[in-house]
Formats: C-alpha cells, sequence, structure tokens
C-alpha cells in the first residue's frame, strides 16, 4: 500500500458517497416540492422512477464506453455531468422539468460507479480487493445517511432547493481533484499501448519509470470489438448470465425489504419511531456487514464467503416473517441480521462481480449486472404487493422471500468455480515489477 493506492480509494469513495446522497436526496425533498407545486403525492412517483431509468441508462449504455475512453476519463466526465444537472435543477419551473432532470442525472449517476469500483479493484492489493471495493461501496450508503441528515436540517428552514444546490456543489468541488490526482487504469493503458511505465513508478519507487515505456497495443479486431459483446462470448456467457441472476435476485429482496417493511411493521401497529429504527437497521446492518465480508472474501473466497452470507441470509429471512409477532427487541435484532445479509450481499457481489471479470472489462461486466439487475429491483416489490393485496400472512410471505435467496447462494457457489483468475494479467495485484515482467 503506497499514498497512490490510499489516493484512489478516497477519490472513489467520495464520488460513490457524492452518488448515492445525489441518488437518494430526491426522496426527502419530495414531500417539501409537492406542496410547493400543489401536487399530489402520487405526481412525485415518475420522478423517482425518471432517475431509475437514467441509472440503468448509464449502467447499460454509458459505463461501457469507459473501456474505450478509460475509467479516469469516466469517472470525471460523469461526475461533472451529475453535478451540474444537479446544480441547474435547482431551477426547475416545474414537475416535467424536473423529471427530464432526474433522467439526465442518473445517466452521470449510473455511468459514474462503475469506473469507480473498476479503478479501485485494480489498484488494491490482490489480498484486500473484495475490502476495498466494499469499503467504498459503505460510501455509497453513507451518502444515503447523509442525505436525510442534510435534509432534516436544510428542508425545514431553506426550503428544498438549496438540497440541489449542496448536492451538486460539493461533486463540482471534487472534480479538480479528480482530474488532478485520479490515475488512469494500468490495463487500459497497456491495452491501447499508452505509456504504463509512470504509474507503475509510482506504485514502487525502486521500479524505474523507463521500464515500461509503453504496453503492447491489443489488434484492431479486439479494440474495434464493442466491449459488451464480450460478456456474450463463449468464456463468459454463462458466468455473466448466472451473475445477472444472482444480482436480480438480491437486488429483489433489498427493495421489497426497503419497500414493504415499513407497510408491514406499520400494519401490525408498530409505532412510526419503530418502523424508522427497524428500516434504518437494514441499512446499518449492510455496512456492518460489509466490514467483515471484505476480508473473508480476500482470506477464504469470494464465492465461498458470498455463498455462505446468502445462505444464512435465506435462513434469517424466512425468520424475519416470525419474528414481527416476538418481543421488540428480537424484532430490531433480526430485522438488523436480515439487513447484514440482504443489504451487505449487495454491496458484497459487487465486489464478487469485480474479481470476476478481468480488468479490461471489469467496468462494464459490473455496470451491466447493475443494470440488468435493476429489474429485479422492480419486480421484487411489485410481487410482495400482489402477495399483500392476495392476503398472504407475514410467516408465509417470508419463507417464499427465502427460497430465492437459497437459488442465489447456490449459484454463488457455482460462480466461484467459475471465476476470472487473474493474476497473469494483473498490473497492481502484486509488486509492480512482477506485473512489468509478466506484461
Amino acid at each position: 500500500m503506497g499514498r497512490l493506492q490510499y489516493a484512489v480509494l478516497a477519490l472513489c469513495g467520495l464520488v460513490m458517497f457524492l452518488d448515492g446522497f445525489d441518488t437518494q436526496a430526491i426522496s426527502y425533498m419530495a414531500p417539501a416540492i409537492a406542496r410547493e407545486w400543489d401536487l399530489p403525492a402520487s405526481a412525485m412517483g415518475p420522478v423517482f422512477s425518471s432517475a431509475l431509468v437514467g441509472l440503468m441508462i448509464g449502467y447499460l449504455a454509458v459505463s461501457p464506453l469507459a473501456d474505450r475512453i478509460g475509467h479516469r476519463r469516466m469517472v470525471i466526465a460523469a461526475t461533472t455531468s451529475f453535478s451540474v444537472l444537479t446544480v441547474l435543477t435547482t431551477f426547475a419551473p416545474s414537475v416535467e422539468v424536473l423529471l427530464a432532470a432526474r433522467l439526465l442525472t442518473g445517466v452521470g449517476l449510473g455511468a459514474a460507479a462503475p469506473s469507480a469500483i473498476a479503478l479501485t479493484s485494480e489498484f488494491a492489493p490482490r489480498r484486500r480487493r473484495a475490502t476495498f471495493v466494499l469499503v467504498i461501496y459503505c460510501g455509497f450508503s453513507l451518502g444515503f445517511v447523509a442525505a436525510g441528515a442534510a435534509a432534516g436540517a436544510v428542508i425545514p428552514l431553506l426550503g428544498w432547493r438549496p438540497m440541489f444546490l449542496i448536492g451538486g456543489a460539493l461533486p463540482l468541488l471534487l472534480v479538480p481533484l479528480l482530474w488532478r490526482l485520479l490515475p488512469e487504469s494500468p490495463a487500459y493503458l497497456m491495452h491501447r499501448g499508452h505509456p504504463v511505465g509512470p504509474i507503475l513508478h509510482r506504485l514502487d519507487p525502486t521500479l524505474p519509470e523507463s521500464t515500461l515505456a509503453r504496453g503492447p497495443r491489443q489488434d484492431e479486431g479486439t479494440t474495434r470489438r464493442l466491449p459488451v459483446i464480450r460478456l456474450f462470448e463463449r468464456r463468459w456467457l454463462v458466468g455473466t448470465l448466472l451473475l445477472w441472476l444472482v444480482f436480480a435476485i438480491n437486488l429483489a429482496e433489498f427493495y421489497a425489504l426497503q419497500s414493504w417493511l415499513p407497510t408491514i411493521l406499520e400494519g401490525l401497529g408498530h409505532p412510526t419511531s419503530t418502523v424508522v429504527t427497524a428500516t434504518t437497521l437494514t441499512t446499518v446492518g449492510g455496512i456492518a456487514a460489509a466490514l467483515i465480508t471484505g476480508p473473508a472474501m480476500d482470506r477464504f473466497g469470494a464465492g465461498y464467503t458470498l455463498g455462505v452470507l446468502y445462505l444464512i441470509g435465506a435462513v434469517l429471512v424466512g425468520v424475519l416473517g416470525a419474528a414481527f409477532g416476538a418481543s421488540l427487541w428480537l424484532l430490531l435484532c433480526v430485522t438488523f441480521l436480515v439487513g447484514c445479509c440482504v443489504s451487505g450481499g449487495q454491496k458484497s457481489v459487487i465486489a464478487f462481480g469485480s474479481l470476476f471479470y478481468p480488468p479490461e472489462m471489469r467496468s462494464t461486466g459490473v455496470a451491466w449486472a447493475l443494470g440488468i439487475g435493476r429489474i429485479g429491483g422492480i419486480l421484487g416489490p411489485i410481487l410482495v404487493g400482489l402477495a399483500v393485496a392476495a392476503g398472504w400472512s407475514t410467516t408465509g410471505l417470508f419463507v417464499v422471500m427465502a427460497l430465492p435467496m437459497l437459488v442465489a447462494a447456490v449459484t454463488v457457489l457455482a460462480l466461484g468455480r467459475l471465476r476470472y483468475r487473474d493474476e497473469p494479467a494483473s498490473v497492481t495485484g502484486g509488486r509492480a515489477e512482477t506485473a512489468v515482467r509478466r506484461s
């Protein structure tokens, strides 16, 4: 570990934090916007959905371009985009303009995260790679928490518009630091035939900058091939489809839990304070779990660790249905532990995806897994809503919700055997000198 790697970790963590802040802040502004514009609460639904659609566009269409222009440029361009658009949203005169602005902002938010994850994974020591990715993704969750704290302080005094100013100005201030301090992916530079020696020298000062002036350029057929196409090549197709399945299951469980847990608790007569505490504990549990699963994935294997986490999660999701009728302390404990497995699993599977693919297709692989996984995030709350409308008991509902977690556990254990072995292609995973010899 050196200063360059700590700088990458800090900068990418800040990008993820601000990404999470801008993603979540609109949820706290919605009631104030509806009051000011005299809108029904339902009118804000399309605004929320537009941001999610923008995220999917960013994940699926824009983020893969990083494999052509570089991850550094993508992070800087995407951060600049969503910061400027967020500031401009302050002056939105109508809900239609707000909807369009959130759609475009979502594109930038979706494009920034995969490249930040790819850079973090590439510059992390190989023995700490999953830990690094989980650390910066915790920044995303902390951004959610910070958005709530800022909204509670700002909106009652100044209204909702200053929240957009804060959410846009902070990442805009970060852009000069990204431009000056964030390095480009060594794998990208090598595959494009650009000089990579200076970055390797910064990683290992004992290595002369002239040791490797340029990397071996890829052949024309490879460089012209769309990055997304590689996900469907024979070598990657099965693994890609299985990874998408795991992402979809995890996001379906996560959004179903976040969407319906407050309603179920209120329907059972719990006070608002209990509802808020229980829902918050699911997020806190995810952050706490990341502190354990990251080092465990690095030490015991990503597939094995994540598979065990999902197996435990399947049991706890099933138990949660029965815990609604138990004492309050037991309910809160089970909710926290479910958050560890579901919210923590969401962060961990992103780290798993960054380990599964080689550096040159890492951001595309993670971005498409996140984008396709959003389909599960959309279907999860809908299916649970249908079950609630049909009169299912909470015990039966959560037992059924536990079954997909079992499927995810088996799938990720199988994926662990297909996992890409990146030692020969690693640039920053070991000593830079070894990377130069291998190149």
